[in-house]
């Protein structure tokens, strides 16, 4: 049976989908991009404060679902640039100081809203 994750601290989904669904204590976090939760605007137009709100976001959404980035398993960057790879790796590292998760890291031609970075992840409960 799955569990609908939802929290106020995370920016509201911007289409049909959950910001993270749990199943069999796996957790599955959709994307996160740098919304603040409260205004639903991006906190700033450049990747290390965007990148930094889509940390904090994942962060908010692992907690409510009772999970956290120690129990992180696997994440997924998407990036507008892959020239911003090195400034969300230092940012996403700080997140991340011990057993870092498995991931990719990918460009891609546009991410929603025009934002920078976009990370899902999954971890465990």
């Amino acid at each position: 049976m799955k569990k609908i994750i939802h929290t106020s601290n995370a920016p509201d989904a911007i289409g049909p989908y959950s910001q993270a669904v749990v199943h069999d204590d796996i957790v599955y976090c959709s994307g996160q991009i740098g919304l603040d939760p409260d205004t639903n605007e991006f906190v700033g137009a450049d990747v290390s404060s965007q990148a930094k709100q889509v940390m904090e976001n994942l962060k908010a959404v692992l907690e409510e679902a009772g999970s956290g980035f120690e129990k992180t398993i696997k994440c997924g960057i998407y990036l507008d640039d892959m020239s911003n790879f090195e400034t969300v790796n230092k940012i996403y590292g700080e997140y991340f100081k011990n057993d870092p998760p498995a991931r990719e890291t990918v460009a891609v031609k546009t991410l929603p809203k025009n934002c920078k970075v976009e990370i899902g992840c999954t971890a465990y409960i």
